[in-house]
């Protein structure tokens, strides 16, 4: 497969391009037309870093459809909506049980496997790794105001383009023991935080400090915590499905 960065369309037009098959990671449609296009077992996977809103196929909005359709199919989803202390805290009592049982699971696999990619998303390990990183962006960096938050064997997306400037190492080869550790940590602060919760402190607007850091604009702890369970329930998610095509292997 032929692999492509930073390939810059804006404004153009493309006359019967053909992308069959090819995968378009991290691309922006802002505003984009697409018309008398197949797209046939074409597959759209916003999720997280994606949006979806103001999608249209053939004038029909399809985020709402699609938030519907996983409520449906998730009905505990609609905790990671909460608003107040109380919902906030069922999220996050649902997000750690979902995580619990996916550990488990992972568990019973062998160490080598849980390293491995599935169609070159992150491994088991490295999504323990992200979410560590994602605990340090929102409730360390943010809500807890730490300047210097970041566990070395965190792991972000291709945005960061200097991770050693956080001290990140994307290199690291950590085992899921150790990595589990460090998850551990950052679970038992992202609990008492979730228990001690109270509708002021939801409304104050945590200010990043002037380190250098994600995310760099002030968010409320609504919406960081509100983040954290987002981060959390998707990549349980991924996780889940990477662990099914791996079955075999176990």
């Amino acid at each position: 497969m032929t692999h492509g960065e930073n390939v810059d369309f804006r404004g153009a037009r493309l006359d019967d391009p053909d992308f069959s098959d090819a995968r378009l990671h991290g691309a922006s449609f802002e505003g984009a037309r697409l018309t008398e296009v197949w797209l046939g077992n074409a597959r759209i996977e916003a999720n997280i870093s994606g949006s979806l809103d103001g999608l249209r196929i053939n004038g029909v909005e399809i985020a709402p459809l699609v938030e519907a359709e996983l409520d449906r199919q998730y009905p505990d989803r609609v905790k990671l909506r909460a608003t107040d202390p109380s919902g906030l805290l069922k999220g996050w009592t649902m997000v750690e049980d979902v995580w619990r049982t996916t550990t488990e699971r992972a568990q019973r696999h062998p160490r080598a496997v849980l390293h491995e990619r599935v169609d070159d998303d992150w491994s088991f390990v490295e999504t323990l790794r992200h979410l560590i990183f994602a605990h340090d962006c929102w409730l360390n960096r943010m809500v807890r105001g730490e300047p210097h938050p970041y566990h070395h064997w965190g792991l972000a997306g291709p945005w960061l383009s200097n991770p050693s400037e956080l001290d990140i190492d994307p290199l690291a080869t950590p085992s899921l023991d150790e990595v589990l550790e460090v998850r551990r940590q950052r679970l038992d602060v992202a609990r008492a935080t979730y228990e001690s919760l109270t509708p002021t402190e939801l409304d104050r607007v945590c200010v990043p400090p002037d380190t250098p850091g994600h995310p760099m604009d002030p968010h409320t702890v609504r919406e960081c915590l509100q983040t954290i369970l987002e981060e959390e329930w998707e990549h349980a998610r991924y996780a889940n499905r990477d662990l099914d095509a791996l079955a075999p292997r176990a």
